[in-house]
């Protein structure tokens, strides 16, 4: 009798025994989950977070990278900006440097040029003065010695020259050109002009139709003496007639008339050399 009895509550001690064993386990391994749940929310705010951390850092690196480009286009803008006014410093040194030796050389012409006008109007006042001492022994009313605009004029009166309505020449006048002469073959450098000159009074001989001939034979004369007499080079003299076209003085009056006839030795000391430096 007491054997049953003790097996069934053995029994029921043993359901007993296991059923809180499985419990708990049951609680220890339900805490577990709840933690592992807890801790995976964790990590899911956790990762969401980062994922919104990169994002914002994506969106700074973007906005970074415009701002780069455009600063890379403003660089690239100052360079193009810097090498065009470089090169715009680089055309006007390079044409202020042309301008600089056109300066340059346009001085040295003007230097050269007045230099060889300085040798010229030396040369004329040097042929003014040996003129005038060769001619010291003519008066006033048989010639006069002037310069004018770089030449020497020498006005031979037709009373030391020649008889009145006549081309050939007196002795006194022979002695005159012969003075002249001397200075003239000791000027190799210089043009000579002869010009014959009349009044207004009209001649008409066998020998002159009119004042141009008169004019002309006499400067021939002229030209034929310093030529044939005293040696003076032909290449250096050139005769003309001027007639009564070019008057000095007043055709109304005797004294005037006397003053317009006249043959004028013109002397200009050579200018090749001055008009090759103008045609530079």
């Amino acid at each position: 009798m007491k054997k049953s009895l003790l097996l069934p509550l053995a029994g029921l001690l043993m359901i007993s025994s296991t059923s809180c064993v499985t419990k708990k386990k049951f609680l220890i391994a339900e805490n577990g989950r709840i933690e592992a749940l807890s801790r995976g929310d964790n990590l899911q705010g956790q990762l969401n977070e980062c994922h919104n951390e990169m994002e914002k850092m994506r969106e700074q690196i973007s906005q970074l990278e415009q701002d780069t480009n455009r600063q890379g286009n403003s660089i690239r803008h100052y360079q193009q900006l810097l090498s065009s006014n470089m090169s715009e410093q680089e055309k006007l040194n390079t044409l202020l440097g042309e301008k600089l030796k056109e300066l340059d050389e346009r001085e040295k012409t003007i230097q050269e040029l007045q230099g060889m006008i300085d040798q010229q109007n030396a040369k004329v006042q040097n042929l003014l003065n040996s003129v005038k001492d060769a001619l010291l022994g003519f008066s006033n009313d048989e010639l006069t010695v002037r310069e004018q605009n770089g030449k020497v004029y020498v006005a031979m009166s037709d009373k030391l020259l020649f008889q009145s309505g006549s081309a050939k020449l007196d002795k006194r006048g022979e002695e005159a050109l012969g003075k002249l002469a001397e200075v003239l073959n000791k000027q190799n450098e210089i043009d000579v002009y002869i010009e014959g000159h009349t009044d207004n009074k009209p001649i008409h001989t066998a020998q002159f139709k009119d004042n141009w001939d008169l004019s002309v034979i006499r400067a021939t004369s002229v030209v034929r003496i310093l030529i044939e007499k005293y040696q003076v080079n032909p290449l250096q003299i050139q005769p003309c007639g001027r007639g009564e076209f070019m008057p000095v003085a007043d055709n109304e009056s005797a004294e005037g008339r006397a003053k317009n006839r006249r043959t004028e030795i013109i002397m200009a000391p050579k200018l090749d050399k001055l008009f090759q430096m103008l045609q530079k």
